[in-house]
């Protein structure tokens, strides 16, 4: 262990972190080889140079900026909206689509100590969201007497609650060989001196690194593999709180494949021009979802000549993607982002902390970020009362009662 901890110290002493050796002498044995078996394995050079360069994430100009095509969705005619439909219909039957679901958060805002998708939604019977989830995948395996894969992206600190949580529910009555679990990648947090922080004396903080790592995670899960030997072509990609978004929608899966296009999303009207919201671009050339402290001044209130709005399609995580453009991704690394936030941190004395302000930096990779290496993306705008109510927390227009109350009218009751 000596060998490892003067290493250890030599890397520290590089990168300026040698705090994080501190409380080293009051440490077990056990506790001390956990620590430097987390900073032995840190890319300090990364998280550095990812400290500085996310600097740039704001876009200062909107010359690049242009409008990109959407559809929507209340505006197809019946003979559009059925056409749609039997080709998404003819891909599911086919077996060709999978479903991704993004579930690395916690609950902690929503009350429940573990998995942001255990949470369960005032019905009767409560569902979980991932019982949610499940039952739209089960209506659609029932009806077309199909099994469809589901993959779940979890991260390092819900992984394991995940799983038990399918286990101690039987996996909803759902074939567990068609499920499949799989971790994000996390990485270091950093705070405003540029220093990493502990979560603990023996532990160095670490966060999840986006829904963008979804690419690589599946490659690195050896999931991508499957998804070949299962023949599946496109795998809609979710999150976990949206209690409205069925994954295996036959009119999306259809207006994607029809539209030719290896990517699709779908999209909310930013009704609200003075709203910051990300909304859908082109981006030099290439289709990206951009955020812009001009945006809302300079361009959300621009039409076309028919008074349609060129820049209010707003992002709402539910997007489809070919199987050959998640291959594409899987070997292409996307940018990091930075956000500051509150986090709970060991102090010089040895006694956890927690902020009043916001006091570190997480660094993460958007799902979206993926949109802009390919040349065209197939957008259809839908009905926020219709598909919408995710859960964020309990205050603010996206909390559960609202949800509860959407999903009792539009799916229990339909």
């Amino acid at each position: 262990m000596e060998d490892r901890l003067e290493r250890a110290r030599e890397l520290l002493k590089k990168y300026n972190q040698e705090h994080l050796l501190h409380f080293y002498s009051e440490l077990t044995d056990a506790q001390r080889a956990d620590l430097l078996n987390q900073i032995l394995n840190i890319n300090f050079e990364e998280i550095l140079y990812l400290f500085e360069k996310s600097k740039e994430d704001i876009l200062k100009s909107t010359e690049e900026i242009e409008p990109i095509k959407y559809t929507v969705k209340a505006d197809l005619t019946p003979f559009k909206l059925k056409q749609y439909f039997n080709t998404g219909v003819k891909a599911i039957k086919s077996g060709k689509v999978g479903v991704i679901t993004l579930a690395g958060g916690q609950g902690t805002r929503l009350g429940v100590n573990g998995p942001k998708g255990a949470f369960c939604l005032d019905v009767i019977p409560k569902k979980s969201l991932f019982e949610i989830l499940c039952d739209y995948i089960k209506k659609t395996s029932d009806k077309y007497n199909i099994q469809i894969p589901w993959y779940i992206m979890t991260s390092t600190n819900n992984h394991f609650d995940t799983i038990k949580f399918f286990e101690q529910n039987n996996y909803f009555d759902y074939d567990s060989n068609n499920l499949y679990f799989f971790v994000q990648d996390n990485l270091p947090v950093i705070n405003v001196e540029k220093k990493l922080v502990l979560s603990e004396i023996y532990k160095i903080n670490f966060a999840s690194n986006g829904n963008g790592n979804l690419f690589y995670a599946l490659k690195k899960s050896n999931l991508i593999k499957t998804m070949e030997q299962k023949k599946l072509e496109w795998l809609f990609v979710g999150g976990v709180d949206n209690v409205l978004l069925n994954p295996l929608d036959p009119v999306f899966i259809g207006y994607t494949i029809s539209s030719k296009c290896q990517i699709g999303s779908k999209t909310l009207f930013k009704s609200i021009p003075s709203d910051t919201s990300w909304v859908f671009a082109r981006k030099s050339g290439k289709p990206s979802i951009v955020d812009c402290e001009l945006f809302s001044d300079e361009l959300s209130r621009i039409t076309d000549n028919k008074g349609n709005y060129l820049y209010r399609e707003m992002n709402m995580l539910a997007h489809l993607f070919s199987l050959d453009a998640i291959k594409k991704m899987s070997t292409i690394k996307l940018p990091y982002h930075r956000a500051f936030r509150k986090n709970p941190f060991v102090n010089s004395e040895g006694m956890k902390q927690v902020p009043d302000e916001p006091n570190i930096y997480k660094f993460e990779q958007f799902v979206f970020d993926a949109f802009s290496f390919f040349d065209n993306i197939a957008l259809l705008r839908i009905n926020d009362d219709e598909e919408f109510a995710p859960i964020k927390s309990f205050n603010g227009p996206h909390n559960p009662e609202i949800a509860a109350q959407k999903y009792k009218e539009l799916v229990l009751n339909k």
